[in-house]
């Protein structure tokens, strides 16, 4: 077996590659870049600023009117080696109504980097959000961390970063992640059609994994996943928020009814809808 009960790449691919799952998803990439366009038209933004040294660490504010907003911040997914923060704008349109500040970070993609690449830089977002001098309404002692498929993996890794250390920052920064249809366990994706863009090496898959980096300590964490998504991706959830409480953290497993992994995302747009109300409500 190449992983688990998986002999072959096909066996792997029929559950992890998403065209084979749910099929063609460029509708869903087309409504997130035409919402992305119209949430940058239409809320108050401050775009593009650098958080790094290199081009691709930009990121975009859409700041609550309150000044004692939290602040969300929301990593984009795309199997780490596709798409950019300008297609996950309209995230901030259900949650800035609802009195959160959202930053929306990019990073720089496989295989031109490496995922512990990308991990530092969101890292590096996180810290810039903690203690730049930038204005904008957001209260920096109360950072959350979201993220959606790759954005998701991300977002959990920031809950295993050692701030004090590494940033010379409140070991707490992070005040809890809800990441959404996350890959907690990269095993399966050595043997994956990712492979040739993420070149993953045992090494990569034993740090990167949060599965296997459950902190010590660490803020409270929702991971949440689509009912109809496959059930490799419902298993990772499952299985991390098992680990992350096995661990005495808190952390709790939602299935996003009739929902697959493109639409289970698709909520942030209407401020009223269920998943706001899961995200506000984390948050508090």
């Amino acid at each position: 077996m190449l992983y688990r009960e998986f002999a072959t790449q096909d066996d792997i691919d029929r559950q992890y590659d998403l065209a084979k799952v749910i099929g063609d998803p460029s509708a869903y990439f087309e409504f997130y870049a035409r919402e992305s366009a119209a949430a940058r038209a239409e809320l108050d933004c401050h775009l593009d600023i650098r958080f790094g040294p290199t081009v691709e660490e930009n990121l975009d504010v859409f700041p609550a009117q309150n000044a004692d907003a939290p602040i969300l911040v929301f990593i984009h997914g795309g199997y780490w080696k596709r798409m950019s923060s300008k297609e996950f704008s309209y995230v901030a349109r259900g949650l800035v109504a609802r009195g959160i500040t959202v930053i929306v970070p990019n990073y720089a993609l496989c295989p031109n980097v490496t995922i512990p690449e990308i991990t530092r830089q969101m890292r590096a977002a996180v810290a810039w959000a903690k203690k730049t001098e930038f204005n904008f309404n957001g209260d920096r002692d109360r950072i959350y961390v979201s993220g959606h498929s790759a954005g998701g993996h991300l977002a959990a890794r920031t809950l295993c970063t050692d701030w004090a250390n590494a940033y010379g920052l409140p070991t707490d920064t992070v005040k809890g992640a809800y990441p959404i249809s996350g890959l907690y366990d990269l095993s399966p994706l050595r043997f994956s059609f990712v492979q040739a863009a993420l070149q993953l090496t045992e090494d990569v898959i034993q740090r990167e994994s949060p599965l296997f980096n459950i902190p010590r300590h660490a803020g409270p964490l929702v991971a949440e996943v689509g009912a109809n998504e496959s059930d490799e991706f419902r298993r990772q959830s499952a299985e991390f928020i098992q680990a992350w409480n096995d661990a005495g953290l808190d952390g709790k497993y939602v299935e996003q009814a009739q929902t697959d992994h493109f639409s289970v995302i698709k909520e942030f747009i209407d401020p009223h809808s269920g998943l706001c109300d899961r995200v506000v409500s984390f948050i508090g």
